[in-house]
């Protein structure tokens, strides 16, 4: 009896791991580290983070496509097979030659947390979760609307949680990404990878955790502060559209009958 023919998976292993490998790095690792260091500008003060939210939304119509392009699919395509690494649907085990078993594990059940806590963090926040009741990020009131959202102990928590998971995944992933592409081949320079990754984590996970209280102390005043600042900012963010529109119309507007019969030939 003939043995079954490989599967799909089995076939272009080579090619979907070094996709899947890809895809943690860019887009979705890129997007990671832009997030969590514009979330830290909050330490800034309100003001700053407003500006840096304002700036990513002036992007317009183009944001969601953005989103949907090149963070939301690339994340599903890295987590989908991510689980299907786990279930043993990819064999793995040559791009960890010299990786103890603890740290393996914790590269497992940290994507699957982080996968978790992101979906979660997408329906409490984005937009995308106002038909959950969720949705809680107002872009126009980030640092109060945010502040607010988070305040609870539970939700810090897990917040926190999901911050230390998603930052282990990608610095650990980083390392074992140059094993897979043959970036680092041997223990020593494995060491000095592992010692870039480690530093790199730790500063990435320094950004995120001081994000998350530098809102926690956006209370009381200091809350409402907040709020004064991103009225104000609103405002004049109204008044510059509304000076820029004018000026639009204006150059758009047909020349009058008056000054169209005054104008010679030529002229």
């Amino acid at each position: 009896m003939s043995d079954p023919a490989p599967t799909f998976l089995v076939r272009h292993q080579f090619l979907i791991y070094r996709l899947f490998s890809l895809a943690g790095l860019v887009p979705v690792g890129a997007f990671l580290v832009v997030h969590l260091l514009t979330n830290a500008s909050v330490l800034a003060g309100p003001g700053v983070f407003q500006s840096r939210v304002d700036m990513i939304h002036a992007l317009g119509p183009l944001l969601v496509p953005i989103e949907v392009l090149f963070i939301f699919l690339p994340m599903l395509f890295h987590a989908a097979v991510g689980f299907l690494i786990i279930a043993n649907g990819l064999s793995n085990v040559g791009s960890y030659p010299y990786v103890g078993n603890v740290r393996y594990t914790l590269q497992r059940a940290t994507g699957m947390i982080a996968f978790v806590f992101i979906i979660g963090h997408v329906i409490h926040l984005h937009w995308l979760g106002s038909a959950f009741g969720g949705g809680r990020f107002d872009p126009h009131e980030a640092s109060s609307s945010a502040a607010v959202a988070i305040q609870p102990p539970l939700a810090t928590a897990l917040y926190a949680i999901g911050v230390l998971c998603a930052v282990f995944h990608f610095a650990n992933g980083l390392w074992t990404m140059g094993i897979t592409w043959g970036l680092w081949t041997s223990p020593a320079a494995m060491r000095r990878a592992n010692a870039i990754s480690v530093a790199f984590g730790v500063l990435l996970a320094a950004a995120g955790l001081g994000a998350l209280g530098g809102l926690q102390g956006l209370r009381g005043e200091k809350l409402e502060a907040a709020r004064a600042i991103e009225a104000n900012m609103e405002r004049e963010r109204t008044s510059r559209e509304l000076l820029l529109r004018g000026a639009q119309k204006h150059s758009a507007a047909p020349l009058p009958a008056a000054a169209m019969a005054g104008s010679k030939p030529g002229e």
